[in-house]
């Protein structure tokens, strides 16, 4: 008995060996921060490398007049004396302050909206499903009943964002509630959370990845409704990014309109670098990202 418990004592810490000697192998492979952000960024730049080749050849097989299709130096050219003036800028800035407002009202609406809904059966029962149909319903066609309710202004654009985006949000931290183990929810009820404390302390910490996740597809419809709201509501602004397309259109000037368009692709760029850090930092906080390999 004596030489059978002794065996299982080495045994056992020849286990913990093995796994120490792993998780020292494993810190011994980690690679510095610049070796990590180099790692992430040399595909984005192979990618665009490939993508400006491709753009370029298309051009020189002269597919599209030069006029019609101008190549990348050209548009690059003309992006930099975009930045050099005040337009861009301003119409930046309106398009931003657009989204921003848009999104920051949708994403109220949409979290109080998705909580109700998720925690009450009756309004599970009465408005569950035209949550969905609302999100899928395409921004573009809530134009004509907005231009109707609020003519050529900022509230017809502000209405669609908000239409647009809302529901996605909702329908979000709806699926994040549902997929909250009951056993969490017992568990917090049993430690004295009640209320608005079970939904701070347990339901909103165990729903946050696919409320993000909600988030991010909100962003994604509101800003394809303020596009194509920016594009049909010219009048009311010269300097909004999605006026400064529809004014290129109507003179033809190819560089100008490509080079705006860079601009807006740029912009959901940053953004969804954004929502990849917040995402990133939530796994890190759940314990299931890599460290070595992020």
């Amino acid at each position: 008995m004596a030489s059978d418990t002794l065996t299982s004592s080495a045994r056992t810490d020849a286990e913990i060996s093995g796994l120490d000697a792993l998780e020292i192998a494993g810190r011994d492979k980690e690679v510095t921060r610049g070796a990590r952000i180099w790692a992430a960024t040399w595909p984005k730049l192979a990618a665009l490398a490939i993508a400006i080749a491709a753009w370029q050849l298309v051009v020189l097989s002269g597919w599209k007049p030069p006029y019609s299709l101008p190549g990348p130096l050209e548009v690059g050219r003309e992006l930099i004396a975009q930045a050099q003036g005040p337009q861009l800028w301003d119409g930046l800035l309106t398009t931003l302050r657009r989204a921003a407002l848009g999104y920051v009202f949708s994403v109220a609406v949409g979290l109080l909206l998705g909580l109700a809904v998720a925690r009450s059966t009756v309004l599970r029962a009465a408005i569950g499903s035209m949550i969905t149909a609302l999100q899928t319903m395409p921004s573009i066609a809530w134009f004509p009943l907005a231009i109707l309710l609020f003519e050529l202004s900022e509230k017809a654009i502000f209405f669609v964002v908000v239409l647009g985006a809302a529901p996605s949000i909702a329908n979000g931290v709806i699926s994040g509630v549902d997929y909250v183990p009951p056993l969490l929810l017992r568990a917090g009820r049993n430690l004295g959370a009640r209320g608005l404390n079970l939904y701070r302390y347990v339901i909103a910490p165990a729903a946050l990845p696919a409320i993000v996740a909600g988030l991010k597809q909100g962003w994604a419809f509101s800003w394809r409704s303020l596009m194509a709201g920016e594009l049909l509501v010219v009048g009311i602004s010269q300097t909004s990014l999605g006026a400064q397309l529809t004014y290129s259109r109507e003179l033809s000037d190819a560089p100008w309109l490509l080079s705006t368009m860079i601009v807006i692709l740029v912009l959901g760029l940053v953004v969804d670098a954004a929502f990849g850090a917040a995402d990133k930092a939530i796994r890190r906080r759940w314990g299931v990202l890599d460290q070595a390999g992020n």
